[in-house]
């Protein structure tokens, strides 16, 4: 029997709230999960529905598989939670043969050879960066519903930043979608799938009927984050029923450039009036000091989001306050953040409940380097996943073969599971005790975590053998759910909602980078979509919360950068104190100091006769380069780089793509098209 007992006073409203509309506004850390869960458990015992009538709906294999064991734990099994994606696959495949017949279907396996071959039928340039950049467009017009047609009419309209001619991308678009399909067989991508069962339900009175009659209720959480395209098959889902519950934040609406958007999280009142609406706001995550810093971060928000924002109450312990510090570069930095997290170690604070976390990708190589040289183990979050890890591979292949024999030594007969696997294990490197050398102590840490995780499951399931462990090991991998590993995350804070640690390390936090420096002339929708990924970035702490920027990108370097503009909110004092006033780059000469006067001074950062102190042969090297870019893309040179820039870059000789973006002319898609040549072409020169 479900008790809602188990939950505070909130949470019980929204878990017993009669059949019909619900929306339940959930703040970071107040237990969302576990209150639609026990929402689902709770109607089923009242008999409002069977298990199987119930379609949860997440946004991650491994978000549904955790709604599914909670469930299951509870006593309910039986209820279908997928992702948007993973159910449309399902019931596109049972109803296939109604709506198409006998034409054969499958899914894109590689879209980006298929984007490629557009574009060279399109008579465009090919380059990496940019069928990347072309297909990520596509991704975000098919999630938005826009069609081939109306795409440069629509881009124009709300003057969407495009990495090519609106014209050209809608021919692209266009061919990429002839490309999928021939007479006999049609290939579909993933947003294809949701496209095509939204119509298939639409269109086809035979299809919703039977599809209506199988479900009856219908959750969806991170609601916030749901695109045009996924709310039409919603829509299809429901019919005229309003068996709806819907969990989100919009505080959290960070996901905006993939065509999430918030609107019908706001307007859930509107479009159901009768619904009930419930707020959780006591956060059970986070200590009250970090609760503290996150309201009041969010509270300076502007826009139609921040209307609807929640007040976190901190419900746990009191802990330190979060700390703010300020380096003279980048390097200094990493290796403090390291010096503090060695000791954190040494404390007793477990690897794996410490994380790093910046704004960009690019931005861990430095934090990669400090922990290397300080003998940290890490990984990168979205990075190699733990099952595709060659050791990893080895070992699962061992194991199978050990599970196929019949004649385990004989010395292996009676052991337990987990001293079975660590017998197997053995000649790949595992042992019980840490080996010498990164390597090898890499290869050992994967392994020893495979072994918990077989000691974990074996206490789970007493009568656990190894051919029942195998099975359990393939669902984690299908599910996304790898062992805790002994390690430091480092990850992007788009990478780490979902997720919490109690050490978390907020680095990098320039203004140029949060927000980051694509935005800051692009409005207040998107630098206010960058102060909510700070506060996801601050709710992702339980404990210790330390927020770090530098003020040069080099040691050595000119102390030009200036700290998020989000921290003026926080101690205005500190800006006049330790920050020169924010005025964008400096307009005066850093070797003379007067005041410059043309655009090229204000890129280079001087005056056009005071001295360069750019090496040899470096500018004559990148523009060769850039006349060898321009010549194969068919471009003018100066649509690459001017002159200008590519002087600036000589003379301040970036060594990470984070630096790159500190150069007047130098934003992100041009770090992505060109930073990998440039950076190459520098350090030959360094070296």
């Amino acid at each position: 029997m479900v008790s809602l007992g188990d939950l505070d006073p909130d949470q019980q409203v929204a878990a017993s709230a009669p059949r019909g509309p619900v929306c339940i506004l959930a703040g970071a850390g107040t237990g969302k999960t576990r209150t639609i869960t026990y929402r689902i458990a709770h109607l089923i015992e009242r008999g409002f529905f069977n298990p199987n009538r119930v379609l949860a709906v997440t946004f991650t294999t491994r978000a549904a598989q955790e709604m599914r064991v909670r469930l299951e734990s509870m006593g309910i099994g039986g209820v279908h939670a997928r992702t948007f994606h993973s159910a449309a696959y399902r019931q596109l495949s049972y109803f296939w043969r109604q709506v198409a017949g006998d034409m054969e279907w499958g899914i894109v396996e590689k879209k980006f050879s298929y984007a490629a071959q557009a574009m060279k039928k399109a008579g465009l340039p090919q380059n990496r960066e940019r069928v990347r950049d072309i297909l990520h467009e596509i991704e975000w017009a098919k999630a938005s519903l826009i069609t081939p047609e109306k795409y440069p009419e629509i881009v124009s309209q709300i003057q969407r930043d495009i990495p090519a001619e609106a014209e050209q991308i809608s021919s692209v678009y266009r061919l990429y979608e002839e490309l999928k399909c021939s007479p006999s067989r049609m290939l579909l991508d993933y947003d294809d799938l949701i496209l095509y069962m939204a119509a298939a339900i639409e269109n086809n009175p035979a299809v919703a009927a039977e599809f209506r009659s199988q479900y009856r209720s219908f959750v969806v959480d991170e609601y916030q984050d749901v695109t045009p395209l996924q709310q039409r098959l919603l829509d299809a889902w429901l019919g005229d029923r309003d068996d709806l519950t819907v969990v989100g934040d919009a505080n959290q609406t960070i996901y905006s450039f993939n065509g999430a958007t918030p609107r019908y999280l706001l307007d859930f009142s509107r479009k159901y009036p009768h619904a009930t609406v419930v707020k959780l706001q006591r956060d059970y995550r986070s200590t009250p000091q970090i609760v503290k810093l996150a309201n009041t971060v969010i509270s300076h928000a502007r826009g139609r989001v921040a209307g609807t924002r929640l007040e976190l109450q901190g419900m746990r312990a009191h802990g330190p306050q979060p700390q703010f510090r300020e380096y003279d570069d980048e390097p200094a930095e990493a290796r403090d953040i390291a010096k503090h997290i060695r000791a954190l170690l040494a404390s007793g604070t477990p690897a794996q409940d410490i994380a790093i976390l910046y704004r960009i990708n690019a931005q861990s190589e430095s934090y990669e380097r400090a922990l290397s040289e300080a003998g940290i183990p890490y990984h990168v979050h979205g990075g190699e996943g733990f099952f595709q890890r060659p050791e990893i591979k080895e070992a699962l292949r061992a194991l199978v073969r050990a599970s196929q024999s019949g004649d385990l030594p004989e010395e292996l007969h009676g052991v337990g599971l987990a001293q079975l696997v660590r017998e197997i294990l053995a000649p790949l490197g595992y042992s019980s005790v840490e080996p010498e050398g990164s390597e090898s102590r890499d290869r050992w840490y994967s392994l020893k975590a495979l072994v918990e995780l077989t000691e974990e499951l074996g206490q789970t399931i007493p009568d656990l053998d190894l051919v029942g462990l195998l099975l359990r090991l393939k669902e984690r991998q299908q599910s996304q759910l790898p062992p805790t590993m002994e390690e430091i995350t480092l990850a992007s804070m788009h990478a780490a909602k979902g997720l919490e640690w109690d050490v978390v390390f907020l680095a990098g936090l320039s203004d140029n980078m949060l927000p980051f420096h694509y935005v800051h002339n692009k409005g207040i929708e998107k630098i206010e979509e960058e102060r909510r990924l700070f506060y996801v970035g601050i709710t992702r702490a339980r404990e210790v919360l330390n927020c770090s920027w530098a003020l040069a990108r080099q040691e050595g370097g000119r102390k030009n950068r200036k700290r998020s503009r989000f921290f003026d909110d926080l101690f205005p004092e500190v800006e006049q104190r330790t920050i020169p006033p924010r005025s964008g780059r400096s307009h005066c000469c850093r070797e003379c100091g007067k005041k410059l006067s043309t655009p090229q001074e204000r890129v280079l950062g001087r005056c056009l006769h005071c001295p360069s102190n750019a090496q040899p042969g470096v500018f004559a090297a990148l523009r060769q380069w850039r006349s060898d870019i321009a010549r194969e893309n068919k471009i003018p040179a100066y649509i690459v780089f001017t002159d200008a820039t590519l002087l600036a870059i000589a003379e301040s000789m970036p060594k990470t793509p984070a630096d790159l973006l500190d150069i007047s002319g130098i934003g992100p898609v041009k770090v992505e098209n060109y930073g990998a040549d440039l950076l190459r072409i520098l350090a030959d020169f360094r070296d």
